[in-house]
């Protein structure tokens, strides 16, 4: 029978495909995953940290929502193809307006401020202006609402707006949790193992679908940090090196959406079954992955990994990393590099502590980006984009019952890491 060692490692190829199995509905909802973060030791402040209200007690459960009728998440729109020097020469040269646009509930509704009503009758008549704000400067703050301090009064609020909710990018694979099983009020990234991950800029979107637009609200604001980040995707187009902008957008990129490290002992398969082996794991996984997702993931053999083992690294389909808003038709930034990035992910952890990946679900959660021919981006170039973004990025410190309405095509967002709990939400649009 052999020594328990031996047993145990001829178990090893069956326990890592039970593991595997497991795991692949997580990487599924993984696959194009735009939060990819970095892990940090502690909370990060800015000095230009957005105040906002004063925090407010956590009220009591509010009433029972009613149930809301969502569509699917609508396809990317991609557009057509830009001459992208002259895309970043109308970028420059545009007018720039404050950013994110703020609105106070004090300042709207005068001596009626916390009046839920008072405030839901201003949203009403003003929702026409406001939507136009939320294309025209990216983002809109409302601050100091009562209406919004409940998922019942946040539901109100978008529905006065005449926005149309939509199903979360990952909902066929259920990735994020409701609020409320009936609202369409996503919960935000909360949890306590995820609060020393400082969450990149990104726009929402996976593989093909993107909504065209978000509203962000906090319900708690964590003790400590937690900021929710903003950067106006058409200010770092006009910031990015023009070269460097030019030879991205010609050959396009790519990402890979995560890592599969389970795959060691398929070097000890005799030499004459590995290759059949390996493609016959590789069809297999490849299968369920595009029968989980509407988009095709190719999967690649890699060496390395996590532990120096072999893996599987999944790539998802070539994009551009600039589009002409669906709207406006103005060029922006819409490339996830900076939370995609694995480079820079380990940059980050030279100055906030290395990245730990504990759990099968963390382990294959991680990304990187590359040209879209598959050829690494240079160290100096990402180093530039990553300082490009972070010049343009606004620390937002949220209180309760604030709320971001967001544009998702030209607004990129993000989070920083906090300390205690941190009760924050989302709704996508159509």
């Amino acid at each position: 029978l052999g020594s328990a060692q031996e047993t145990q490692e001829a178990a090893r190829p069956a326990r890592d495909l039970a593991m595997l199995t497991q795991l692949l509905l997580t990487a599924a909802a993984l696959s194009g995953a735009v939060h990819t973060p970095s892990r940090v030791s502690r909370a990060v402040r800015s000095p230009s940290a957005l105040r906002m209200a004063t925090v407010a007690p956590v009220p009591a459960a509010p009433a029972e929502t009613k149930e809301v009728d969502m569509s699917v998440c609508p396809e990317t729109v991609w557009g057509t193809r830009l001459d992208i020097r002259e895309a970043q020469r109308q970028m420059r040269e545009r007018s720039q307006e404050a950013f994110p646009k703020e609105i106070f509930a004090a300042e709207v509704v005068a001596d009626r401020a916390g009046d839920v009503e008072a405030e839901l009758a201003y949203i009403r008549e003003n929702k026409a202006a406001l939507r136009e704000d939320m294309v025209r400067t990216g983002a809109v703050l409302l601050r100091g609402f009562e209406l919004t301090k409940t998922p019942e009064g946040f539901q109100r609020m978008y529905e006065a707006l005449d926005l149309v909710p939509c199903l979360d990018p990952l909902h066929s694979v259920s990735a994020r949790p409701m609020v409320d099983k009936k609202s369409a009020v996503y919960e935000a990234v909360n949890k306590e193992s995820r609060k020393n991950f400082f969450i990149g800029m990104h726009n929402e979107f996976v593989g093909k679908r993107a909504p065209r637009r978000a509203a962000f609200v906090c319900f708690k604001p964590a003790e400590e940090g937690g900021e929710f980040l903003l950067a106006d995707g058409r200010q770092l187009l006009a910031d990015l090196d023009p070269e460097l902008l030019e030879r991205l957008y010609e050959r396009n990129i790519r990402y890979s959406v995560m890592e599969l490290p389970f795959f060691g002992w398929v070097d000890s398969v005799p030499e004459p079954l590995r290759e059949p082996v390996m493609g016959a794991i590789k069809g297999v996984v490849t299968a369920a992955l595009n029968a989980k997702v509407d988009f095709d993931v190719e999967l690649q053999w890699g060496e390395g990994g996590y532990d120096g083992v072999r893996m599987l690294q999944a790539r998802a389909p070539v994009q551009p990393p600039v589009v002409a808003h669906p709207e406006t038709g103005e060029a922006t930034w819409f490339c996830n590099v900076h939370s995609h990035s694995s480079f820079l992910r380990k940059e980050r952890e030279k100055k906030y502590g290395a990245e730990r990946f504990e759990s099968g679900a963390s382990q294959i959660n991680k990304s990187d980006m590359y040209y879209g021919d598959g050829e690494p981006i240079a160290e100096s170039d990402l180093k530039h984009m990553d300082e490009v973004t972070m010049k343009n990025v606004k620390f937002v410190k949220m209180n309760q019952g604030d709320v971001v309405l967001l544009d998702n095509y030209c607004t990129m967002h993000g989070r920083n890491v906090f300390e205690g709990t941190r009760k924050h939400a989302v709704t996508w649009f159509q």
